[in-house]
């Protein structure tokens, strides 16, 4: 059913889908398989919105057959991952994703191999996300382009019934009343300038945490990439040949391993860092173009050729984009917490795939096609058993319905206030118990300003919103690695080097008003040997 006040344009589903971006369409095409109907409402133009769409991903792809393959990279990742990670969530992703993949042959035009083998792995994410665009379509999805969600509705047994949003174009709110809902809005960066991400702004966090949900891993956020300064080119394949220099040209030692961002982040500390990547060999530099076709644009527009000369570089920040957190699944289908709420690629936690550590492009990507599809399927079973569109209240809070008495409330000052807290190496890549207790009160002061008092309206209610998710995720991330005293994969603890196995357990967190953590003891977890 459609109805169209002047304001509001309102619309039945079965589920829901928040979010266009990789997870999102796969969550959208798993649902309306399953026999639901689908409406899908993506913050930008689903099929170009979201990192996926400015990549060339790879996916964890391992064949069947021999068992062993699998077998053996289940176990690498185990002992890489901290113990954090689950054999079997990570089995199930590697098998669905490797089924998934073919079948968009007809929407994706695979590259082939010397021998004429197909490549399912790597694909070039502009036209991957077309793809699945078409897809989507194809199934007779509905898609509300240019339409972010604001806030989920819930009834009052405590179960999600849809959410309601803005027409960015159009004009107007829209409200979608669903039997189920996944959100598959993506991590957030705190806009980093990394590339891709400026719609990712943690908005399914706050949206769900609202709802009750809770979080996992919010501690494992500290992952930063490298880039060209006065650039969003974070496509980071040929840094691994670069060879670093300080301002006085001397060469800047980086261990032997992919891992610079430590190395990189002290001397950014101390002053300007310069790079060039005359290391890279000429069939690397032939196939970059194909791998990575954006790479060279910055360097074209400056008039710098990077494999000769030097030129300087930063890092940045990717939050739960690159990190390890996000809301915490109690089921195979990626259920959250809360009744008809699932949680799908970025919005949810990778701990189950990745453990303590990034899960990188390609366990990202697969974890992203198959989570999206568990929940979309399981978003179906639940509405099929409990209903579809019913009533249900809008429950946003944040910058939607102030505490107290609304006032102004500077965004760009909350955003600059986060951003500082969540992005300076000193105080996220180099964490001590200090900096973070100053860091959580600060933001704890700056929250307590904005939820009782901002309330965004007309042009700046998306923007008032976006801040408000991005300074409730900040206060989860500091909340998380303040609770899990010790250091362990990507969480690096200045004041507690060693890893205690201790905590051998995934951190909950959660609360608005007052944030809580805990120990999840019923995962208790041992480490891989």
């Amino acid at each position: 059913m459609t109805r169209t006040t002047e304001e509001t344009l309102e619309l039945n589903a079965d589920v829901l889908v928040i979010g266009g971006g990789l997870a999102g369409t796969w969550a959208a095409a798993a649902a309306r398989r399953a026999g639901a109907t689908v409406i899908l409402a993506d913050k930008g133009y689903c099929g170009t919105s979201g990192v996926t769409a400015t990549a060339g991903p790879g996916h964890w792809w391992i064949p069947p057959d021999p068992p062993e393959l699998r077998e053996n990279a289940i176990a690498n990742r185990r002992k890489t991952g901290f113990g954090l990670n689950d054999a079997g969530w990570m089995a199930r992703t590697l098998a669905l994703t490797w089924e998934s993949l073919p079948t968009l042959a007809g929407f994706y035009d695979f590259s082939k191999d010397e021998s004429g083998a197909v490549q399912y792995r790597a694909l070039r994410g502009p036209e991957y996300m077309r793809a699945l665009r078409r897809l989507v379509e194809s199934l007779g999805i509905t898609v509300l382009d240019h339409s972010p969600a604001l806030e989920l509705l819930q009834r009052p047994d405590g179960s999600v019934s849809g959410a309601r949003g803005i027409r960015r174009q159009r004009g107007g709110d829209w409200q979608v009343n669903a039997g189920a809902v996944v959100l598959a809005t993506g991590g957030t960066s705190f806009l980093s300038r990394l590339l891709g991400s400026h719609t990712n702004t943690g908005d399914g966090y706050l949206m769900a945490a609202e709802a009750g949900a809770e979080l996992s891993g919010m501690e494992f956020t500290t992952y930063h990439t490298v880039a060209p300064v006065r650039s969003t080119m974070t496509r980071t394949m040929s840094y691994a040949f670069a060879t670093y220099y300080d301002e006085d040209g001397a060469v800047i030692p980086m261990p032997p391993g992919p891992d610079t961002m430590r190395p990189l982040a002290r001397a950014l500390l101390k002053g300007k860092v310069f790079c060039d990547l005359s290391r890279t060999s000429e069939d690397i530099r032939a196939q970059v173009p194909t791998i990575s076709p954006n790479f060279m644009l910055p360097f074209r527009r400056w008039g710098v050729d990077p494999y000769c000369e030097r030129f300087e570089v930063t890092l940045h920040g990717e939050g739960t984009i690159r990190g390890i957190g996000g809301l915490r699944v109690v089921s195979d289908d990626c259920a959250t917490s809360v009744p008809g709420l699932f949680a799908a690629g970025d919005t949810a936690t990778r701990e189950l795939v990745a453990g303590a550590i990034s899960g990188g492009g390609n366990i990202n990507s697969a974890w992203a096609v198959s989570s999206g599809q568990w929940a979309g399927r399981g978003a179906a079973r639940f509405s099929a058993k409990n209903g579809s569109a019913s009533g249900g209240r809008p429950i946003g809070q944040a910058s939607l319905r102030p505490a107290s008495v609304e006032r102004d409330i500077d965004l760009r000052a909350t955003l600059s206030a986060i951003q500082d807290e969540m992005l300076s190496y000193d105080k996220n890549i180099f964490r001590n118990g200090g900096t973070l207790n100053r860091s959580g009160e600060l933001l704890e002061d700056v929250w307590a300003d904005v939820d009782a008092h901002a309330r965004g309206s007309g042009d700046t209610r998306l923007k008032a919103r976006e801040t408000s998710a991005m300074l409730a995720t900040a206060r989860w991330c500091i909340a998380s690695a303040l609770a899990r005293d010790e250091s362990r994969g990507m969480h690096q603890r200045e004041d507690r080097p060693e890893t205690d196995p201790r905590f051998n357990r995934r951190i909950l967190v959660g609360g608005l008003d007052k944030v809580w953590t805990q120990s999840d003891y019923g995962r208790a977890l041992e480490l891989a040997s």
